[in-house]
C-alpha cells in the first residue's frame, strides 16, 4: 500500500519535473521572453534572471526529491512471506551431505573411433 503511495508520489514528481526543465531558458529565451515578465509589469516582477533561478531552484528541489522517494520506495517494497533467499537456506541435506559422483554421461569431446587398420594405409 505505501509503495503505491510512493509510486504515484514519483510520477507527480517527474512529470513536474519534466515541466520545469522545458520552462527553463534554453539558447534564447525561456518563459521570460514569452511574454511572461512583460505581462507582469513590464520587467519589474520576474525577469530573466529571476525566473532561471527560481526554475533552477525547482529543478535542484524536484530532483532531490525524486532521488529521496526512488531509495524510499526500495525500503517500501512488499517482500511477501520471503524471509531467507535460497543460497542463505544452504545445501539440500545440510553442509556435510556426502557428495555425490557424477552420473555417467557422454564426454564433451567424442571419441575417435580407427576407420581400418592404420597399418595398411601406408604401405602401398
Amino acid at each position: 500500500m505505501l509503495y503505491n503511495i510512493i509510486v504515484g508520489v514519483i510520477a507527480v514528481i517527474c512529470f513536474l519535473l519534466i515541466v520545469v526543465v522545458l520552462l527553463q531558458p534554453g539558447q534564447g529565451q525561456g518563459i521570460s521572453g514569452m511574454g511572461g515578465a512583460g505581462a507582469i509589469g513590464g520587467g519589474g516582477g520576474l525577469g530573466a534572471r529571476r525566473t532561471a533561478d527560481l526554475l533552477s531552484k525547482a529543478t535542484s528541489i524536484l530532483a532531490a526529491i525524486f532521488l529521496t522517494l526512488c531509495v524510499l520506495a526500495n525500503f517500501a517494497i512488499d517482500r511477501g512471506e520471503v524471509d531467507r533467499s535460497i543460497l542463505q537456506e544452504g545445501v539440500p541435506g545440510g553442509v556435510n551431505a556426502p557428495i555425490e559422483a557424477p552420473s555417467q554421461t557422454q564426454p564433451a569431446i567424442p571419441q575417435q573411433q580407427d576407420q581400418g587398420n592404420s597399418e595398411d594405409d601406408g604401405e602401398n
